[in-house]
This record gives C-alpha cells, structure tokens and sequence, in this order.
C-alpha cells in the first residue's frame, strides 16, 4: 500500500514554508517575507541584506545593509578582556562543549555592564528623547533611572551607554562612532557624534560601546528587543573563536590569572 502524498503549509509572519509530498518533516519551500531563501534570497543576497530581512520583513536599502555589516564587524570579537568572552573561554578550557561555552557568553554578556540590556535601555533613551538634549539631560539627571521594576535584573548602577570604569572615551568606541556615522543616513549616530562631550559631562562617564551601537541600531528602526537579539547573535563569533584557542592552548597558558594558579599534588606529575 503506497502512502498518500500530501503538501502540508506552514506559516507565520517572517517563514511560510511547505514540506515535501512523501515527507511531512522536511521542507520543500522556504519562503522569509515573501522571498524565496534558496532560489532568490540565498544567490543574490549578503548575509546583512537577509539578517535585516529577518528582523524587519522588507529588503534593506544600501547604507543600511552596509550599516549592518559594520556593526557586525565592530562587535564580532569584543576582546579577552571583555567578560562575555572570558566566560565562554573559562567553559571552553574547562572542558565544556560548544554549546555550553556559548551560552556561557550569551549568559554572562546578557547584562546592563557593557551588555545587551545596556543596549536594549539605551535604545528605550533614544526612543524617549531622540535627538533633544534637553530630555536628555533630564533623563541622565533623573533619580529614577538607577532602579528598575522587579525582574530578573539587578538595579542599574550608572546610566546605559555609558563606561562606569573609564575617564576618558576609549579609542575604539570613538573609531567606531567615526566610522558608522559615515555610512548611516538616519540621524542618531550623528547627533551622539556632535553631542557626545556634552552627554560626557551630564553623566559623569565616557561613552561606550554599548552607547554607540544602540544609536546604530536606532538609525535601523530596530527596537529595543530588537536591538537586543541582534546585539546577543553579533558578539558570538569573538566568543567562539577564543573558546576554541582557549580550548587548544589549554588553562596554564590562559592570559588572565594563570601565575596565579598553583596546582598542587597534580596526579599527572605523579603518573
């Protein structure tokens, strides 16, 4: 008895999709926002043209592909001494497998200190003041914005956007700033270019990565959510990569704490 075939369709608002006629669990057409993803999307799109797609649900114009790109490029490897990274290394050297040691990243670089959710707040920020510094100003100079409703976060400590360690700008988030203003055609990254001194100087810190890349993502329209996601997927390149050297190199050349660590009576030395 042969079995009967049959087209099965599922949709939401990003994916429509329909499996093969022999094989419900197998899809034969894959459709994102109306494009085909294998016979349109995968020959003639970037990477950056279709991760906008997904998010936003139409085609991206030019600077805001190339936008895209770059953010992914300034964000790809936050660096060892970012904490994001160091967690995914420590997981990685510990004997941990790659999915534990991403999300031993995605855990630690979740939060309001140079992580997503400093994004995700800053881009509440531009959603509330735009491009008024006055608002601004009331917002940094607000009490109220160090505490938070009850959630699984901690009360913020300093205002988003902002380093609570540094005195002055660091070089690579002004190379960044410098660079993403020129290819943008929304207006946030320019203003927090003009105005970034001044916004130094209400809150007391220097501006931070995380501050110019919500302004990137507020010239894209994305939302704080977002914003958020995106921020979370562009850093897990770094994070791999290093879990991966980590991994090779092994715990005694780790490049933080290492003279520190002294095992004693190893039982391999006794081997």
């Amino acid at each position: 008895m042969s079995k009967e075939n049959k087209q099965e369709s599922i949709s939401t608002y990003i994916w429509q999709e329909s499996s093969e006629e022999d094989n419900p669990f197998v899809a034969n057409s894959c459709k994102c926002a109306g494009y085909d993803v294998y016979a349109d999307i995968l020959p003639n799109a970037s990477w950056a043209e279709y991760l906008y797609l997904l998010f936003k649900l139409e085609r991206p114009n030019q600077w805001q592909a190339i936008l895209i790109e770059k953010i992914s490029i300034a964000i790809a490897n936050p660096g060892i001494r970012d904490h994001s990274v160091r967690a995914a290394m420590s997981a990685s050297v510990g004997g941990s497998n790659s999915a534990a040691s991403l999300m031993a990243s995605l855990s630690v670089g979740a939060g309001k200190s140079g992580g997503a959710r400093d994004v995700y707040e800053m881009l509440q920020c531009w959603q509330q003041c735009d491009l008024d510094l006055q608002k601004w100003t009331e917002r940094i100079q607000a009490v109220d914005h160090l505490s938070t409703r009850q959630t699984v976060w901690q009360e913020r400590e300093h205002f988003p956007g902002f380093d609570p360690n540094g005195t002055s700008c660091a070089l690579p988030v002004k190379q960044v700033l410098q660079e993403l203003v020129n290819y943008s055609q929304g207006t946030a990254l320019e203003w927090l270019n003009q105005n970034r001194l001044r916004l130094e100087n209400i809150t007391d810190h220097p501006l931070s990565m995380t501050g110019v890349i919500a302004a990137a993502f507020h010239d894209l329209e994305m939302s704080a959510d977002q914003a958020e996601m995106l921020f979370l997927l562009m850093r897990l390149p770094g994070a791999a990569a290093h879990a991966l050297e980590q991994k090779q190199l092994g715990w005694k050349k780790y490049p933080f704490f290492a003279d520190a660590l002294k095992v004693i009576d190893d039982p391999r030395e006794e081997a």
